[in-house]
């Protein structure tokens, strides 16, 4: 029992100890109903996450009137954000293509770019809001794709993952989410009355879908369940980790940070000389450890190890934000660099726990190694022709015999089985 309570105050130790994430909302009134910043915030507490908060969300603005809202600018520079989340107004986004092109985009850039100056590792977010239950009556004439909530929510996915794209920012797919709830399960009410802006129930999905894609964890499970049933909540989790998390790269999760990563192989005369290549992209700064106590800040490192064995390799990277770090365990023999030339000049085999060795040529030495380069056996005697080991004890695996012919090694690979 003491074990087990030990275990959970270290936990507990952890989650108190972990950075608080900040982030601030930029947006309208989809983002102030029901208080989307609150119920994510509550949401990530359940779990033990700590976020702090703030927003600009003054009642239909538009990316356009943000760029020269002064308390907008003021909080975007208040503090080193980690995430500063932007939402457009919520039909603009679902307008042609041209139309997007002139009047949305543009600004997203300049906001974005007031977003960086501020702090070059702050990510921005957009929020990928959804189409109206019914569709857009209003611009129905006028562009038919917005007259049913598919074609909406179709245009919105568009635009937003392009301004994504565009400004090197994540997605945070709440339209999808909606989309997939509503096909999943039509009696959650996502919408309040106006058939607009979100139910609870529609601001407790965005607010999972945002912790999904900030966090890349599931919040199924999660204890604060904003004031619906278990049920409800548990469906609305479950849609939230499905939209985000079996499509991180679509949302661009993790595509402009370093996720580390490298390659390998044995290079040169020596089996011991390895060439180690990053294979990592966006980052600026390397810290490779090979095992062996040595290091290495290059990119693309030659290094060469001093013996046989296994070997942790462990790469980590940075783009002077994020840092991400991999391993790889390899293991080092002279024999993962030596290609078997085994010829007619000489029979090698095995049977009945002997190694045969019969040659038309005078060998001087031979050698046996294991899989992992050890040497287990030599005779370094001028042999005339023939040569027979007992391996009577010897491990199952992999050897390889290596005879000396005449100034030339010829190995053999046998299997003791």
């Amino acid at each position: 029992m003491k074990i087990i309570i030990l275990v959970l105050l270290l936990i507990a130790a952890f989650k108190t100890q972990a950075q608080p994430k900040k982030i601030l909302f930029v947006g309208n009134s989809y983002v102030y109903t029901n208080n989307l910043p609150l119920v994510l915030y509550n949401l990530a507490l359940s779990h033990g996450d700590t976020i702090i908060y703030d927003s600009s969300t003054p009642g239909g603005h538009t990316f356009a009137q943000h760029i020269t809202n002064a308390t907008t600018l003021s909080k975007i520079n208040a503090q080193e954000w980690d995430y500063v989340v932007l939402q457009e107004q919520s039909q603009m986004p679902s307008f042609p293509p041209s139309q997007v092109q002139t009047n949305t985009y543009p600004f997203a850039a300049q906001l974005n770019d007031s977003i960086l100056a501020n702090d070059s590792c702050t990510q921005t977010v957009f929020f990928m809001t959804w189409g109206r239950k019914y569709g857009d009556a209003s611009n129905c004439a006028f562009y038919p794709p917005l007259c049913t909530f598919e074609g909406m929510q179709g245009r919105l996915r568009e635009s937003y993952l392009e301004m994504g794209d565009d400004n090197q920012a994540l997605v945070s797919p709440v339209g999808e989410a909606f989309k997939y709830a509503r096909i999943a399960d039509s009696t959650i009410n996502l919408y309040s009355p106006d058939n607009s802006h979100p139910s609870p129930a529609g601001t407790y999905l965005a607010a999972c879908t945002f912790y999904a894609t900030l966090y890349q964890t599931s919040p199924v499970g999660f204890a604060y369940n904003g004031g619906l049933t278990i049920n409800q909540a548990v469906f609305l989790q479950q849609i939230a980790a499905q939209t985000v998390l079996d499509s991180l790269s679509t949302w661009n999760v993790n595509e402009f940070t370093p996720q580390a990563s490298f390659t390998y192989n044995q290079t040169g005369s020596s089996p011991f000389n390895y060439q180690f290549n990053s294979t990592t992209n966006n980052a600026f700064s390397y810290e490779w450890y090979f095992g062996d106590g040595d290091s290495s800040t290059l990119s693309n490192p030659l290094h060469t190890y001093f013996g046989n064995g296994v070997y942790t390799v462990t790469l980590t990277v940075s783009n002077g934000c994020v840092s991400n770090t991999t391993e790889i365990q390899i293991t080092i023999s002279p024999f993962n660099a030596i290609k078997e030339n085994y010829t007619s000049q000489i029979n090698i085999w095995y049977q009945n726990q002997q190694i045969y060795i019969r040659s038309n040529q005078l060998s001087k030495t031979v050698t046996v190694y294991n899989a992992l380069g050890k040497q287990v056996y030599q005779n370094s005697n001028i042999i005339y022709q023939s040569e027979t080991i007992n391996t009577t004890g010897w491990s199952k695996g992999i050897y390889f015999v290596q005879c000396n012919n005449n100034n030339q090694n010829i190995t053999k690979k046998i299997v003791l089985p």
